[in-house]
């Protein structure tokens, strides 16, 4: 009955480790995902950069109104591990209070020489573990760290042919999946990098969504459990191949 049972739990160790080895080459998606995300960050090299503040890499819009930060090293990154930080003014124009906003929103002052400056907003998502790249970091290695701990938060937005990271509450980052062929032609969502944000926040806080400058305020299809519905979003989209 021992060697029964000790073949059995071989047997069953086996199958688990081969499922797992099966799911990991079936990643197409995450897979895929570093493949383009690469392509963007060649795609506008001067603006990817190392960010010392929240520990990791900043890739800027090219006209330089928003980032996409993502950390390499989980543990030390000070407020999110993976964040949009933009441009507060065009939000308070249109009549957003920042005192409104929701604790996961951050309004401050920022002073940098040569970028992005003054009165910032940022919002993010913060993993909860202490993951980081090991050895020399690289813009794209720290892009791998999450495909590699936190997969779930890579999206695949199959009506665009887009990935993104999501960063909680409905806001994401976006990027084409093939940045010659990617979305809808001629529309705002046809794009090389989208910044999306969530309006919901920003309408109880005041804002009127259609008057914030540098967005646009459109309906996106979205895939839930299997189902499409469109949804509000508040969009900048950039097209990076001219």
């Amino acid at each position: 009955m021992k060697k029964i049972r000790l073949f059995a739990a071989v047997a069953v160790s086996a199958a688990l480790a081969v499922t797992s080895a099966a799911c990991s080459s079936l990643d197409v998606v995450g897979k895929s995902s570093v493949t383009s995300f690469e392509a963007v960050l060649k795609a506008i090299p001067d603006n990817v950069k190392a960010d010392e503040t929240n520990v990791g890499w900043a890739l800027s819009a090219p006209d330089d109104s928003a980032r996409f930060l993502w950390s390499e090293d989980y543990g030390k990154a000070p407020l999110h591990d993976v964040m949009l930080e933009f441009d507060a003014q065009p939000f308070i124009d249109a009549g957003l209070d920042p005192d409104k906003l929701p604790d996961s929103y951050a309004f401050y002052e920022a002073d940098r020489a040569g970028g992005m400056g003054g009165k910032m907003l940022m919002v993010g998502k913060k993993f909860g573990g202490d993951e980081k790249v090991n050895g020399t970091a690289t813009a794209l290695s720290a892009y791998e760290l999450i495909v590699d701990k936190y997969r779930d938060d890579i999206n695949y937005h199959a009506t665009l042919d887009h990935y993104g990271v999501k960063l909680g509450d409905g806001n994401m980052f976006e990027w084409a999946k093939d940045m010659k062929t990617n979305g809808y032609a001629g529309s705002a969502q046809d794009k090389d990098i989208v910044f999306v944000l969530n309006p919901e926040p920003f309408i109880a806080a005041g804002a009127r969504p259609e008057q914030i400058y540098g967005w646009v305020y459109a309906q996106v299809a979205v895939e839930e459990n299997g189902k499409t519905e469109q949804v509000w979003k508040l969009l900048k989209p950039f097209d990076l191949q001219q």
